[in-house]
């Protein structure tokens, strides 16, 4: 680390490269390598064989580290941000629980011990009890995040890859904790996977994007020992060979390469070549395992095993009838006990034998073998594993596998009649966490995803006690307020069809339950109405202030509002310029109550509250009458540069003309001391106007307006028509102050307006606020940041004018890279702050410290309220196509008219029918009467002209489908005359001589 504390930027100069043609051919298979290093046995010491003649050569020896030497975790791991001067305390907010885990991430479970698994949480390690739930907690050393783990083969260490500005890898020993190695300068910005060798001596790295670095690490002195490019796209896996240490493979998109470390005329180095799939189709490899010959069996997107030797494709492994092997990516290859397993994201576990395996070879131009496996374990519905682990003790059958789809499950594998079923130890949200709501009543919290569910937790008592599961994700999340439900136990949701649901919250039993009990069935989440106003997803939901009307808004660019009371009635709707993100009503501070609708493309509006009214005879819920002020957001970000740009040259241009003035009178006491004029008078007046004319200055930034409006990510109202909002894209690192016009003179989409005032945000151009929400006396502002950072205003002005906003307190808690903040909230009585992210983690912060906090604290499920009907099924909209609210109101509407349509037509046939038999009569009576009497047919005409205009019409219209369908017409007519052609061969020829005509 330098002065500065940023890291120092590795040396480049490591022995090794990539291996490539213009090395003399050094080998025709794998493994053929001259040169290359022979060991005597897996027990031999590896390091005094590889790494001491190279040590030898250095004049000056590598000092050793002790093997008792440890750093110091507290200087390790990363702290919060503080301004200087400030005084906030330095733990102003503290970590005390996760709620999430990021199935997504790649080989994100890992066992330390038989009760202890590992996994990666944002910026956090967690160590989970699998008896008591209880977390321990480690903290990122770089603040940037974690890319990956690996735990040592003895199980005394474990490998944290980090994230960040030249991330280090830092080894702790387990189970005391300590920070035991440091290794520095492997990757540029992330670490993408780590892998011990077989006797734990070596530690491969593979970064990420953009070097691609795989390093070879002797790690207990932390010197890296070989450095290459791995490859130029993402590189998922590197692993050793575990029957030959010198071999490596590494594995990723679209590509998997072999590495040997070999003695070159060089020195030491690794060499690798790409695989080559030939005839299979170019796949991503998630999974692979090496053979002890030195083959490798790999994974396929398509589900099948393909058999690697030479670098080559040597067969193809499927099920009978070219059935795959699984039904989609293999993500998981090992060998356990002489026998093959395979992790599917199907969510089957399949157990192959070896040796059919290992002396597989094709038996037709194929390259494909057929063979079935012994056995097969199909964990459950909905199951997409990722990776399994399992301590490696003889006869140990029990392995822990992580499910994508958000869970961590308990299988056994041994086959047998006592075998156990499947358990799912752990559930939690898979993927980004779209919203969540905190009760204002309670220690309770509900979050919901596109998982399709919503859950309520009690985070005082740290246990998760209810869920229920849609048929749709859910976007949009708000508790009822104590006017709208005295219970406390109402929640409104919005999915990504439009629907929206009121949950209720209750105790099932009708007693007042206290988290702390841990009893079964603690809470029953049930749903009491449904309705679904849009016809995209609903992305923001908001209660009035008194409780009285409901506001939703959505994605297809519509507020709705509802009246709220036994069942929620719609009062209407207005459109909106744009999509909406976000619903704020005024606070009761307020005088007169308004909605603000924040729209994504830089609208936002102002609307009075609609009074409810009779909808049933309205044609539309529209409300075309509803007042709406109108802001239209105009980038003054190149205006605020630029005339920061101004003033800082103006400083400079004084600081400059101050050092002039002094220069000047040190020239005129120098001229005056002089005792010749001429040549060097001269040459101190040339020197000054060399020095003018360096001095231009070079033009000022240009103004510049983005062509695409930036997104509106939030806001809030400061004063009665005035408000703030947080931008993103271009116009991020400032929060501008903005108030609604008086006048609406213009359209919406003329209509330009700029803000009055605006405040600078250290660290946000590119890293925006997303979210902001105040404590209950206004005196903290929290803020989620898009890099998943956390900050905290201390805020001495209440009227939120943010005039005092330089102090701050920040740290990294989210993944830094897809874990912005989705949503922050303080709990009702400000001891408690909760944030979840885009990387599904979930995170309760005590903003006290442990000792402050009562012990008895805990959370109150309300009991049901009177009239509830617990077992009253409320039908649910499950298709997503349903029609909303508006487009019921408007296919009735619809109906309505077609029916008055139908009984006018039906009226004209019941007429034109009269009028038929009524004709039909006179031609009866016509051919009734004498035959010189008779009247000709067309006599019956009464105008000519209308038969003639109506088959003139009729012709036209057949010619011109004629003109239409030409083209159509002439392609059939040539391919039957080619397919007639054709059959005239086949009847006259035989086959072969067709073959050797074409």
């Amino acid at each position: 680390m330098d002065q500065k504390g940023e890291p120092e930027k590795p040396d480049a100069d490591i022995q090794g490269d990539e291996y490539s043609d213009e090395d003399d051919e050094l080998y025709e298979e794998f493994g053929d390598f001259p040169g290359r290093l022979k060991t005597s046995g897996e027990e031999s010491d590896y390091q005094e064989e590889i790494f001491l003649e190279e040590q030898e050569e250095e004049e000056e020896p590598v000092k050793k580290i002790p093997e008792d030497f440890f750093y110091d975790y507290d200087q390790v791991a990363s702290a919060p941000f503080v301004s200087s001067n400030s005084g906030i305390p330095i733990n102003l907010l503290t970590v005390i629980y996760s709620f999430g885990y990021d199935s997504t991430k790649r080989n994100n479970l890992h066992l330390l011990d038989s009760q202890t698994i590992i996994y990666i949480a944002g910026n956090q390690l967690v160590f989970l009890d699998l008896k008591t739930a209880e977390q321990t907690y480690l903290r990122s050393s770089s603040g940037g995040g974690i890319g990956a783990l690996a735990i040592h083969p003895d199980n005394t260490y474990f490998v944290v890859a980090e994230k960040g500005f030249y991330p280090t890898v830092v080894i702790y020993e387990y189970p005391s904790l300590r920070p035991y190695r440091i290794l520095r300068g492997g990757t540029d910005e992330a670490y993408a996977h780590a892998s011990f060798n077989f006797n734990g001596l070596l530690l491969a790295t593979v970064g990420s994007h953009p070097d691609y670095t795989l390093t070879i690490w002797n790690w207990k002195e932390e010197v890296p020992v070989l450095r290459t490019k791995a490859f130029g796209q993402d590189v998922f896996k590197v692993t050793f060979n575990p029957e030959n240490e010198e071999q490596l493979t590494t594995a990723g998109s679209g590509h998997i390469k072999f590495w040997l470390m070999a003695l070159t005329f060089t020195g030491l180095k690794l060499q690798g070549y790409l695989g080559r799939f030939g005839k299979t189709a170019v796949t991503d490899i998630e999974g692979y395992m090496e053979l002890p010959d030195g083959k490798v069996l790999s994974g396929s997107e398509w589900g099948n095993l393909l058999l690697w030797e030479g670098g080559l494709i040597k067969v193809e492994l499927c099920r009978h009838a070219r059935r795959t092997c699984h039904v989609g990516p293999i993500n998981q290859i090992m060998i356990d006990e002489g026998e093959v397993i395979t992790v599917g994201d199907d969510g089957c576990i399949r157990i192959w034998d070896f040796e059919t395996i290992d002396t597989a070879d094709a038996i037709d131009e194929s390259e494909m073998l057929e063979m079935e496996p012994i056995n097969e374990l199909r964990v459950g519905r909905n199951v997409k594993l990722s990776s399994m682990v399992k301590l490696f003790i003889p006869g140990n059958s029990i392995w822990y596998a992580q499910d994508s789809n958000g869970a961590i499950w308990k299988l056994d594998l041994s086959f047998s009649n006592i075998t156990q079923d499947p358990q799912c130890l752990f559930s939690f949200h898979s993927g980004p966490i779209a919203a969540m709501t905190v009760s204002p009543f309670t220690y309770l919290m509900a979050t919901t995803s596109k998982d399709c569910t919503v859950r309520i937790f009690d985070f005082a008592a740290r246990i998760y006690l209810a869920q229920l599961s849609f048929r749709r994700g859910g976007t949009a999340l708000t508790w009822a307020p104590r006017m709208v439900s005295h219970k406390g136990g109402l929640i409104v949701a919005g999915f990504e069809d439009g629907v929206v649901r009121i949950l209720e919250l209750y105790d099932p039993t009708g007693i007042m339950m206290f988290a702390g009990r841990r009893k079964i069935i603690a809470a029953q989440l049930q749903m009491t109405q449904v309705f679904k106003p849009h016809t995209d997803a609903v992305t923001a939901l908001a209660f009035e202030q008194n409780g009285e009307v409901l506001a939703t808004g959505s994605k297809d660019k519509t507020v709705f509002f509802f009246t709220v009371g036994r069942s929620y009635e719609p009062i209407g709707f207005i459109n909106a310029p744009g999509p909406v993100t976000q619903l704020v009503w005024t606070p009761k501070s307020h005088d007169i109550s308004f909605l603000m609708v924040i729209c994504e493309n830089g609208y936002i509006l102002q609307v009075p509250v609609p009074q409810p009214r009779e909808t049933e005879e309205l044609a539309t819920y529209e409300l075309k009458e509803l007042p709406i002020q109108c802001f239209h957001f105009m980038s003054i970000k190149s205006r605020i540069l630029r005339d920061i740009e101004i003033e800082n040259r103006r400083k400079k241009k004084e600081a400059k003309e101050k050092e002039k003035e002094e220069k000047r009178k040190l020239r005129l006491q120098m001229i005056r001391q002089m005792q010749t004029e001429g040549e060097e008078e001269e040459e101190i007046v040339e020197e000054e106007e060399e020095e003018e004319e360096i001095e231009e200055e070079e033009p000022l930034p240009e103004i510049f307006i983005p062509p695409h409006p930036c997104p509106v990510l939030c806001g809030f109202y400061s004063a009665p028509g005035k408000f703030w909002i947080s931008m993103g894209g271009y116009d991020s690192g400032f929060l501008y102050h903005c108030k609604f016009p008086t006048e609406q003179s213009k359209s919406m989409e003329e209509q330009q307006d700029e803000p009055f005032d605006f405040h600078h945000v250290d660290d946000t151009d590119n890293n925006p606020i997303r979210v902001i929400s105040f404590s209950l006396t206004k005196q903290m502002m929290f803020c989620g940041m898009q890099d998943g950072k956390i900050r905290v205003y201390i805020l001495r002005d209440k009227s939120l004018n943010l005039t005092d906003m330089k102090n701050y307190w920040s740290f990294s808690v989210h993944d830094n890279d897809y874990g912005h903040i989705q949503a922050l909230y303080p709990s009702y009585d400000d001891r408690f702050v909760l944030s979840v992210g885009g990387d599904g983690n979930i995170f309760v912060y005590n903003v006290l410290s442990e000792e402050e906090i009562e012990e008895g604290l805990r959370a109150a499920v309300p009991p049901p309220r009177i009239g509830l009907e617990p077992d009253k099924h409320i039908k649910d909209i499950e298709d997503p196509y349903a029609f909303s609210i508006e487009g019921a109101r408007q296919k009735r509407e619809y109906d309505q008219i077609m029916k008055e349509v139908e009984e006018i037509k039906a009226h004209k046939r019941e007429k034109l029918k009269e009028l038929r038999e009524e004709f039909q009569k006179l031609l009866e009576k016509n051919a009734e009467l004498p035959e010189h009497m008779q009247l000709h047919r067309h006599e019956f005409d009464v105008d000519s002209k209308v038969r003639e205009d109506t088959e003139r019409t009729t012709v036209q219209q057949i010619k011109q489908v004629e003109k239409e369908l030409a083209w159509e017409k002439e392609k059939h007519r040539i391919a039957l005359l080619k397919l007639q052609q054709r059959c005239c061969c086949l009847a006259i020829f035989p086959p072969s001589c067709i073959r050797l005509l074409c």
